[in-house]
């Protein structure tokens, strides 16, 4: 666990997050905003968690986290990505359409 409130928690993204993680990547305002990861099945999601967030998790100590409801459901993402053509560290962020604007 990265942070805990009583609304929400933030943690680190596991292999069993490919579900959420094939949805919240193919909706289009991901799709349009963030670009297309090209992630269309359970297995092309755990490989995104393994080689993106989890390398960097591992390189940097950080990288995108999980954001979810008390009750465990996933809501998006959020975190600290160290992208090549920065030279410094930026902030990322996307929500299912359900979860945006809500504070």
């Amino acid at each position: 666990m990265i942070l805990s409130t009583a609304r929400l928690s933030i943690r680190e993204l596991v292999e069993d997050d490919a579900a959420f993680i094939v949805q919240l990547l193919n909706d289009p305002a991901f799709l349009q905003y963030i670009g297309d990861k090209g992630v269309r099945t359970l297995e092309d999601a755990r490989e995104y968690i393994n080689s993106g967030p989890r390398a960097m998790y591992a390189e940097f100590g950080f990288g995108l986290w999980l954001v979810q409801l008390a009750d465990e459901t996933p809501t998006g993402l959020c975190g600290l990505l160290k992208r090549p053509v920065l030279d410094d560290v930026d902030l990322g962020f996307a929500m299912l359409p359900q979860f945006r604007r809500a504070g």
